[in-house]
């Protein structure tokens, strides 16, 4: 395989005039998220029409000029499942690649998977198989060997003709403008998950009191500083069970801090203090400023509602070679559900916005209404749900291949 290895901040000068005046580039990177704060650029990998590269960032001052040439206009950028080649850019230069095409979202748009691997989409579009012997390699480690290195450059090398075919069946299926709007929701997501306090996806958070609530957050914050001063993994300073219990039992008290199984290691000892001051800080908070539970309170029925319109959903979307995962989970349909029935108010819920709307159209409301029904035809087909009104069964399009 041949391609441009650069190791110099002479030949990353280099290859970024010629990724400037290219039209399309195809990236990715390899990185280790296991040992830091922020995972850890290892390695990128580049193809352009005109060939491939790839750059060794441990090698390098800085990768600031290949990512200022990304976030530049004049070109398409091609990922798949690009979330975390975004958060690299954003973080270098505060931007995100532009005319992003991540082809693992579009992929969603003409079949009923998502998210789909790499491999996956290579085989079934492309009929193209890849190694896959290099999957435990800690890219850190130098040298790298020309086996693991052409390895990484096969994660780029089919992304332009991919791309390529999943334009034509966008297109085809009239989805490329659905495609368009959902990379656009999907940038603007992550930029926000950057600035955006995410002590509520704390594991086992899920019903405690507002009080409690009040603690986790503050003890959250305070790992998350602490983890990031330290550079290291937030759950290496305090593991996610252990903020729980110690915000469910809502005391400073060192006596009864130190009684919590979990936290007698000599590190967690040093640091028991530290995690008194913030728990009394968030004892001390007045009860306006408490945190509020997120869970919705409505009725029993409108979960077991969720969960079975869920299913006709899934259906529709399997009947239309769209994967379910995209256009939404069993929670969205609840969400729905409850909004229709006026148990939820405020801002219309996912599936009631943009490209998703054409996708439900009218067939939630018409359920709910008892306009339409859902009947059983052939259990063993691929679609084996009807939609009937009275009088008449509604049409399910058949399945086509890609």
């Amino acid at each position: 395989m041949s391609y441009n290895h650069v190791t110099t901040d002479k030949q990353l000068a280099a290859l970024c005039e010629e990724l400037a005046q290219a039209e399309v580039i195809a990236f990715d990177t390899e990185f280790v998220s296991e040992h830091t704060y922020r995972s850890q650029l290892c390695l990128v990998q580049i193809c352009t029409p005109a060939g491939l590269s790839i750059i060794d960032p441990l090698k390098l001052s800085s990768l600031d000029q290949f990512w200022e040439v990304l976030a530049q206009p004049n070109h398409q950028t091609i990922v798949h499942a690009g979330r975390e080649e975004l958060g690299f850019s954003l973080q270098a230069v505060s931007r995100c690649p532009a005319n992003l095409f991540d082809v693992q979202i579009a992929a969603g748009f003409v079949s009923d998977e998502f998210p789909s691997g790499y491999g996956t989409l290579l085989s079934r579009l492309l009929g193209v198989n890849t190694k896959k012997g290099e999957t435990r390699t800690d890219w850190r480690r130098r040298p790298l060997s020309t086996q693991q290195l052409e390895y990484a450059l096969d994660d780029v090398r089919y992304l332009i003709p991919l791309r390529d075919k999943l334009q034509t069946l966008l297109a085809k299926a009239n989805r490329t403008q659905w495609f368009l709007a959902e990379m656009q929701a999907f940038e603007q997501e992550v930029v926000a998950s950057r600035s955006r306090e995410r002590w509520r996806r704390v594991s086992g958070i899920s019903g405690l009191p507002p009080r409690s609530l009040a603690v986790a957050r503050e003890l959250w914050r305070w790992r998350e500083g602490e983890a990031q001063r330290r550079d290291t993994p937030a759950r290496f300073i305090l593991r996610d069970d252990l903020l729980v219990e110690l915000a469910r039992r809502r005391t400073a008290d060192m006596r009864q801090i130190r009684a919590v199984r979990g936290l007698e290691r000599s590190e967690l000892q040093r640091l028991l203090p530290k995690i008194a001051e913030h728990i009394q800080l968030a004892l001390d908070l007045p009860q306006q400023d408490w945190p509020q539970s997120e869970r919705r309170e409505v009725p029993q029925q409108i979960n077991v509602l969720g969960q079975f319109l869920s299913t006709a959903l899934t259906s529709l979307c399997r009947s239309r070679e769209l994967a379910p995962a995209l256009v939404g989970m069993a929670s969205d349909v609840r969400d729905l559900v409850a909004f229709r029935l006026g148990f939820v108010d405020g801002e219309p819920p996912a599936l009631a916005c943009g490209w998703r709307v054409e996708v439900v159209g009218t067939l939630i409301d018409d359920l709910l209404a008892g306009k339409l029904s859902i009947r059983i035809t052939d259990p063993l087909s691929d679609h084996p749900l009807a939609f009937e009104s009275p009088g008449h069964a509604v049409p399910t399009p058949q399945k086509k291949s890609p």
